[in-house]
């Protein structure tokens, strides 16, 4: 069980429900108890009782709480012997009395006068109690299984049921009897569910909702009109939760369904994928088909376009075919005047241009003429500047001799004699020097020097006589 995940979780929410279900009341100021047993009450009775692992307190009739305090809270006031007992209106009462055998009150929510010395009384409260129940039970299958319920009751005459039934608890009155009707409840459902499969437990759980009823109120209510039964009535029986002990049993119960679910889910998956296929494919057709046809709307109106560009360029090259041809025969009547034109220019060029050959040749002749007469006339002129030349030339000749031979010796040796440095400067250094002497006296050797310039001198004239004939 500790493995069933589900099972703990189910315990746990049952252990909140009845957590929320028990009712604590709250404490009423106990009296001390000296006080109590002056005034003739019993002293508090503590009656311990483990159940379920809870440990309860439990009191007589008119002494304190120890524990959480009384169920119902009941006032009592007054001194001693004249005390009054107020009970709440939604709680049953008995008060008894020393000597009488009958009760002097019974009801709902009354209130009484109270002599502690004698008297005695029973609250317990009015309210619907509910039981939850939790069922071990061993299925037909012989598999644990968990039925959870609850079984509401309350007490319908509290004359029979104070009589049979234990309410002396003060903090939970009714604790006894729910356990009572809780062990019966419980072994009528496993009396039940023993009878019963699985899948019924868990399919249907009216069988052992009718069984659980039956068995409660027969003995809670009695049979017929017998006074056999307890003074309680049942109000409501339910069951809750039927839960597989067994994770291994639970999940193989659980296989088929999933199975089959999943099996739902993928044919449902499949029939839903083949839908969406077959749509998409007519999807797809639709849309190729109206691709197709744009297409072939576009490529018609492509071939209206081009037709039209076609007969638009056709009737454009004709035209500029007719234009070209009228131009040439246009620019052929033109090249044929231009060239008539031509010829007659020709023949004029010709013409002027042979006026103006002859005219060139008649001044070229004439040129050539006053050329050569020019050129007559500069020999002419060039000879007689020639022959000038040539007699002034022999004129300065004449002169020239005529003065050389007017030069006297001495001037002669006088300008030799002034232009021997210069001479001297600008002859070549000889490398030796040879010295002829005649005579011996200085005068013999100035004798030679001046013969020797004199042979100079008349070598430069024999030059200078004969230069005007070259």
């Amino acid at each position: 069980m500790s493995d069933n995940d589900y099972l703990e979780q189910v315990m746990a929410n049952q252990q909140r429900v009845e957590g929320d279900l028990r009712k604590r009341a709250r404490y009423a100021a106990p009296m001390a108890a000296p006080q109590q047993q002056a005034n003739g009450i019993p002293a508090a009775r503590v009656v311990t009782e483990e159940s379920g692992g809870r440990h309860r307190a439990a009191t007589a009739a008119g002494a304190p709480a120890v524990a959480d305090g009384p169920a119902v809270d009941v006032r009592i006031t007054g001194f001693w012997r004249w005390k009054t007992v107020i009970v709440p209106p939604n709680a049953h009462v008995v008060h008894t009395r020393r000597g009488h055998d009958r009760p002097l009150h019974i009801g709902l929510g009354m209130s009484f006068s109270y002599n502690p010395a004698k008297d005695s009384f029973l609250v317990v409260p009015g309210t619907m109690q509910t039981i939850m129940i939790n069922a071990y039970c061993i299925c037909r299958e012989l598999q644990g299984l968990l039925v959870q319920g609850y079984v509401q009751w309350i007490i319908a005459d509290f004359a029979t049921a104070y009589k049979k039934l234990d309410f002396t608890d003060v903090e939970d009155p009714m604790r006894v009897v729910n356990v009572q009707l809780r062990e019966q409840a419980e072994a009528a459902i496993k009396d039940k569910v023993a009878t019963m499969g699985i899948d019924e437990v868990l399919s249907d759980k009216q069988p052992i909702i009718e069984e659980l009823t039956a068995r409660l109120r027969s003995v809670a209510e009695g049979e017929g009109s017998s006074d056999k039964g307890l003074g309680l009535r049942i109000v409501t029986v339910q069951i809750k939760e039927a839960v597989v002990s067994s994770r291994r049993v639970w999940e193989n119960l659980q296989k088929p369904f999933r199975s089959e679910r999943a099996r739902v889910a993928r044919l449902a998956e499949i029939e839903a994928e083949t839908v969406i296929a077959e749509r998409e494919r007519i999807a797809e057709r639709e849309r190729e088909t109206a691709q197709l046809a744009a297409d072939t709307e576009i490529a018609k109106l492509r071939d209206e376009a081009a037709a039209e560009t076609f007969d638009r360029e056709s009737g454009e090259a004709a035209r500029r075919i007719a234009l070209e041809q009228e131009a040439a025969r246009q620019r052929a009547t033109h090249l044929h005047e231009t060239a008539l034109q031509t010829a007659e220019l020709d023949k004029v060029r010709l013409a002027r241009e042979a006026e103006v050959i002859r005219v060139r040749t008649e001044e070229a002749a004439a040129t050539a003429r006053l050329e050569v007469d020019h050129q007559i006339a500069l020999d002419d002129l060039r000879r007689a500047a020639n022959n000038r030349q040539t007699e002034q030339e022999l004129h300065f000749a004449e002169l020239r001799q005529k003065i050389a031979n007017d030069m006297s010796a001495e001037n002669l040796k006088s300008r030799l004699i002034e232009a021997l440095p210069k001479l001297a400067a600008s002859m070549p250094k000889p490398d030796e020097l040879r010295s002829v002497s005649i005579g011996n006296g200085g005068d013999s050797q100035m004798a030679s020097l001046i013969a020797q310039v004199m042979s100079i001198v008349d070598g430069f004239r024999a030059n200078g006589v004969s230069k005007p004939n070259s």
